[in-house]
């Protein structure tokens, strides 16, 4: 009998710890694929980096601002990420928004083109393990030199 309530016990820990698991499991998911849609777009910066300063104030909650005809690439690449943050890929993030806000850094004199890229990624995450949905977070912040 003693043996039995042991057991039980053990068996109920293991439950709890299972739940617990699921719920971490569901956690890093999220983090995986925001930190995957944050990189994205550094990415894309970097890859245009001459014109680094025409991606501050990407907001994918509302339109792009970035004048077609004056910087097309960077246009182009925030209506694509924009499109990827709000599209089917982003499936399980509520209400996800991403937000860029580029500032030039470094001496002046002489220049070295040097911009800060800060991005800051935020949804409401999946409900796991018996809590309610709840508000997530993740910042990314890089410096974008010339070659």
């Amino acid at each position: 009998m003693v043996a039995a309530a042991i057991l039980a016990i053990g068996l109920l820990g293991l439950a709890s710890m299972q739940a617990f698991a699921l719920g971490r499991n569901v956690d890093a998911d999220e983090m995986t694929r925001v930190t995957n849609f944050a990189t994205d777009i550094v990415d894309r910066i970097q890859f245009n980096r001459r014109n680094a300063i025409a991606y501050d104030g990407i907001d994918t909650a509302v339109a792009c601002t970035i004048d077609p005809a004056a910087q097309p690439m960077a246009r182009g690449d925030c209506d694509q990420w924009k499109n990827l943050l709000t599209g089917g890929f982003a499936t399980g993030l509520g209400g996800l928004r991403g937000q860029v806000a580029v500032t030039a850094i470094g001496p002046t004199i002489p220049p070295l083109n040097q911009n800060l890229v800060a991005l800051t990624m935020t949804w409401t995450g999946a409900a796991g393990a018996g809590k309610g949905a709840r508000p997530r977070q993740v910042t990314v912040t890089t410096v974008i030199a010339p070659e």
